[in-house]
């Protein structure tokens, strides 16, 4: 019961920093995202907010995990888009969900290290000799990095866990770290900033991204008129330009839903 309470007053206490595009009363629309999204959401969002005059969308990006939790226990939410399919057993649990995930796209990850590359990391070997940072197991990029170190057979500790993609790349740009691995999409919205390493296909993850409304949400309509955005022909072409892969065909994560708009 306390960690249900010191989730919620977390969410709370954070509303007022959830990034907000555009600005307008009237309507609100909320949006948990994971926080590899936020270019791409942020571009949506202002998309949104055009085609909606009175709307404004505001998204708070956190890790995946995180916000699945905060949504099972009860914060406000009209959306939420995941970086993987685990992170919505928590919401499945308590039937919070008001129809079946989709997916929507599709993201890898890739090595990157501050521009001079300091720790001369060329491949995903050299990991084992640098001084790395990856996101915590729990969240989807650290469960992805945790498979790939394994299969490659790296038993180097990383320097830190970080909470998200977000915090590993602050890493590598501040040059606190030799190397990071996060997804291809914040890299290339990093720019020269850093410095990239692919990591070869046979060791790769490919993380599934879905889209969800939330039951009970306070604007139901406009959270399934932002998931038909999301898989629209144009969110599409925004998520592709980010570097996200087209969404492929699994079966979608196994959700209950009930009638009722209790949550």
């Amino acid at each position: 019961m306390r960690r249900r309470v010191v989730a919620v007053l977390a969410v709370l206490l954070a509303a007022s920093t959830l990034t907000a595009c555009g600005g307008g009363g009237g309507q609100t629309l909320t949006v948990f995202a994971a926080s590899s999204l936020t270019g791409s959401f942020d571009t949506l969002a202002s998309r949104f907010e055009q085609a909606h005059p009175g709307v404004t969308v505001r998204v708070s990006y956190d890790s995946s995990t995180t916000l699945a939790e905060q949504i099972a226990a009860g914060a406000p939410a009209d959306v939420l888009a995941t970086a993987d399919q685990q992170s919505l057993v928590a919401v499945e649990r308590g039937h919070d969900l008001a129809a079946r995930p989709v997916q929507f796209a599709r993201n890898t990850l890739v090595i990157v290290t501050p521009p001079s590359n300091p720790g001369h990391v060329s491949s995903v070997a050299d990991l084992a000799h640098a001084a790395f940072v990856v996101c915590d197991p729990s969240a989807p990029c650290g469960a992805a990095a945790k498979t790939i170190l394994h299969v490659a057979g790296i038993t180097a500790k990383p320097k830190s866990y970080e909470a998200d993609v977000k915090s590993v790349l602050a890493k590598v740009q501040l040059g606190d770290v030799d190397a990071g691995i996060v997804y291809v999409t914040d890299a290339k919205a990093a720019g020269t900033a850093v410095r990239t390493v692919a990591i070869p296909s046979r060791l790769d993850v490919t993380n599934p991204y879905f889209v969800a409304p939330v039951k009970g949400a306070a604007q139901p309509r406009l959270a399934r008129e932002w998931v038909a955005l999301v898989l629209s022909k144009g969110g599409q072409q925004v998520l592709r330009r980010a570097g996200f892969g087209p969404q492929q065909t699994p079966p979608s994560p196994r959700v209950t839903t009930q009638q009722g708009s209790g949550r």
